[in-house]
C-alpha cells in the first residue's frame, strides 16, 4: 500500500514537473517578472548577468542550451538585445521560440514607448528607433507587462490560465499599492544627471527633473570637451549624477569634483533569481539616490 502511494505521489509530482512552462528570460528584471506571473508553474533562466550591459552580451555556450530547451523566450525587446538575441536564437534551432511565435514575448511591445524616432540614423548615437527600451525602471509598465505575460502564458499553459491571470493582478495591485510611498520618495529631488538614456522612465513616472547626460550622444562616450560643457552648464547649480555599475567611464568622477555633486553606481537590474519584492526595493534604491 505504501509503495502504490509513493508511486501514485512520484507520478503526480512527475506530471506537476513537466506542466512547468521553460522560460528563458534575457535579464534578471524579466525573470522576476516570468517568476511573479508564473510561481511554481515556471522555470525560469536568466541569461544576463545584472552588472552587464545588456546592449553587448557575449553569446555562451549555456545561452544556446537553455533556448534550445526554452518554451518561452521573455526579453525586454525595442531591439535591446538584438545583437546577441537574434543570432542566439537562431543557433538555437527551437521553432517554438522564434519571433512572430507564442514562444516568443517582447516586454517592450506591450506597453508604449519613449523617444520613438521614425527617422532615425547612427549619427544620432547607438539609437533605437522603436524606442527607448529600458522600461524596467518604470513599476506601471512592469504592471502592465506582467498582465499581458499572463495573457501569453495563458496561451501556452491554458489549464493554468487562472492562475497566471491571478498572479499579475497581485504584482499590479501591489504596485499601486506602492506608488504614494515612491512618489513620496521621489518629492523635492534637485535633479539628476544621467549617464545614458537608462532612466528616462523612472525619472519621467515620478516626476524627477532630468538635467542631462553625461554620453553627447547615445552609446558614446563623453569627450574631455563635453565634460567641461558641462561643468559650464551647471557650475553652481544643484543636482546628483546617477549612473549604472557598468558604466565607470572616468569623466564622472571628474564631473562630480568640479561640480560638487555626489555621484551613485546603481544597478539597473535586480539580482539574479529575484522576487517581487527585490525588485521594489531596486526603485526605492534609484529615488533614493535621486536627492
Amino acid at each position: 500500500m505504501k509503495k502504490l502511494l509513493f508511486f501514485a505521489l512520484f507520478a503526480l509530482w512527475g506530471t506537476q514537473a513537466l506542466a512547468a512552462v521553460n522560460i528563458v528570460a534575457t535579464t534578471s528584471s524579466m525573470g522576476m517578472l516570468s517568476r511573479t506571473v508564473g510561481a511554481d508553474l515556471v522555470k525560469v533562466t536568466e541569461l544576463a548577468p545584472p552588472d552587464r550591459d545588456v546592449h553587448t552580451l557575449q553569446i555562451r555556450p549555456s545561452m544556446l542550451q537553455a533556448l534550445r530547451q526554452a518554451q518561452l523566450v521573455v526579453s525586454i525587446g525595442a531591439e535591446l538585445e538584438q545583437s546577441w538575441l537574434t543570432p542566439a536564437i537562431e543557433g538555437a534551432a527551437n521553432p517554438k521560440i522564434l519571433p512572430n511565435t507564442n514562444g516568443y514575448f517582447e516586454a517592450a511591445a506591450q506597453v508604449s514607448l519613449m523617444d520613438v524616432k521614425t527617422n532615425a540614423d547612427r549619427s544620432q548615437g547607438d539609437v533605437h528607433p522603436l524606442g527607448n527600451p529600458h522600461i524596467q525602471l518604470d513599476p506601471v509598465r512592469m504592471a502592465d507587462v506582467a498582465l499581458a505575460l499572463a495573457e501569453r502564458l495563458a496561451k501556452l499553459d491554458a489549464n493554468n490560465a487562472a492562475r497566471y491571470r491571478q498572479n499579475a493582478q497581485q504584482f499590479k495591485a501591489d504596485v499601486n499599492a506602492k506608488m504614494p510611498q515612491w512618489q513620496k520618495l521621489a518629492a523635492n529631488s534637485t535633479g539628476v544627471l544621467l549617464y545614458h538614456k537608462d532612466a528616462n522612465y523612472l525619472l519621467s513616472r515620478f516626476n524627477i527633473p532630468l538635467l542631462a547626460y553625461i554620453e553627447p550622444l547615445a552609446g558614446v562616450p563623453p569627450t574631455a570637451s563635453h565634460i567641461l560643457s558641462l561643468v559650464q552648464q551647471f557650475r553652481g547649480k544643484k543636482g546628483v549624477i546617477l549612473h549604472t555599475v557598468y558604466q565607470g567611464n572616468a569623466g564622472i568622477a571628474q564631473l562630480s569634483q568640479q561640480l560638487g555633486w555626489k555621484h551613485t553606481a546603481l544597478p539597473l537590474e535586480p539580482a539574479n533569481n529575484s522576487n517581487s519584492q527585490a525588485y521594489f526595493k531596486l526603485i526605492e534604491q534609484w529615488l533614493t539616490a535621486a536627492h
